[in-house]
């Protein structure tokens, strides 16, 4: 099969929510190839302690991929001990710059409890709008239901939850078998 005629790997919603002084990144377990669930049970979203230092992190797109980047925001956070936001600037300028790393595709939630970022192949370290982040297939799917949420009684885990479980409603590529993550701070 042509390069150009592989159907592409789909299938990930990964969402970030800071809410009554805790952080909850939640991801599902989807992975797809084209029309066809490849797997169910994917674990999307990590919890890394460089040098005891908490950080959870939740990645969409290839998977071998993001475990590269996770390593090397490892050394980063290990380089820059409990500093995430700068670790995590070194990692964006280093995967726009290096040859290598330019062809990843992949994006990354991480938060220490204290900072939620987005870090992008674009050289993007960006602090979301209104505690919550959001990447992947379905992300804007949780992304608007987690906005519509945030004014609730749910806790962060609570708002996590029900917006992914509305993402998986919607998107073919996002199911309801989460990994759930959280960080106070």
């Amino acid at each position: 099969m042509a390069e150009q005629e592989f159907p592409g790997w789909h299938g990930t919603t990964i969402i970030g929510v800071r809410k009554g002084g805790e952080v909850v990144v939640a991801g599902d377990g989807q992975v797809s190839l084209g029309q066809t669930v490849i797997k169910g049970t994917a674990r999307k979203v990590r919890r890394l302690s460089p040098g005891g230092f908490d950080v959870v992190a939740g990645f969409a797109g290839s998977t071998a991929d993001a475990f590269t980047l996770l390593e090397r925001l490892e050394a980063k956070l290990e380089a820059t001990p409990g500093q995430l936001q700068r670790a995590s600037v070194e990692l964006a300028k280093d995967w726009r710059t290096d040859k290598y790393l330019q062809k990843l595709e992949a994006m990354l939630i991480v938060t220490d409890g204290k900072d939620l970022l987005v870090i992008t192949g674009a050289g993007d370290v960006l602090e979301p709008e209104h505690d919550i982040a959001a990447i992947g297939s379905g992300g804007n799917f949780a992304l608007a239901a987690a906005r519509g949420l945030m004014d609730t009684d749910l806790d962060a885990e609570g708002v996590a939850r029900k917006a992914m479980a509305i993402a998986a409603d919607i998107c073919v590529y996002t199911n309801g078998n989460l990994t759930v993550e959280a960080i106070g701070r």
